[in-house]
């Protein structure tokens, strides 16, 4: 099974919608695709729980709450991650929360996690990133691409 790559997050929240948009990126990029599961996840939670399964490696892109400067980037690992998740900001992280306790429960859970995490700068209703943010996106993929590097795994040029 390919290491997967889940960006989360609701695209009618601004910054929020960070992880959604990365994903929608590097689904563009034809050497990333082949060798990563790249799942847009929305606002979804418990609808992930098939896709996030027994996976070996999983990689959350998504927006946090974090007491940073907006746009800057906070890298969580395994347990670090859960107990993020239950401080919720938007309505779609308890239901991650959810779902990686039921992931724990099955004896399902991924054997190694990651959250890149963006603070974001506007919650607001409104579609699209702040500019704030959308000028971190290149570094959210350039993070990405040390964690995979870390990981041991496949690392290609994220355009």
């Amino acid at each position: 099974m390919k290491p997967l790559i889940l960006g989360v997050g609701n695209i009618l929240l601004s910054d929020e919608g960070i992880g959604v948009r990365a994903v929608q990126h590097l689904e563009k990029n034809a050497n990333f695709t082949p060798h990563f599961d790249l799942v847009d996840g929305g606002t979804c939670g418990m609808e992930l729980l098939d896709v996030m399964a027994n996976r070996d490696y999983l990689i959350i892109i998504d927006a946090v709450i974090a007491g940073k400067r907006p746009g800057e980037i906070v890298v969580l690992k395994d347990e670090q991650v859960p107990a993020l998740f239950s401080r919720k900001i938007s309505p779609h992280q308890l239901g991650i929360c959810d779902v990686l306790s039921a992931l724990k429960l099955t004896d399902e859970y991924p054997k190694h996690l990651c959250l890149i995490g963006i603070q974001p700068e506007s919650l607001e209703s409104h579609i699209g990133l702040t500019k704030t943010v959308e000028n971190a996106m290149p570094a959210v993929f350039q993070c990405l691409a040390q964690q995979l590097t870390d990981l041991g795994l496949p690392s290609p040029v994220i355009n």
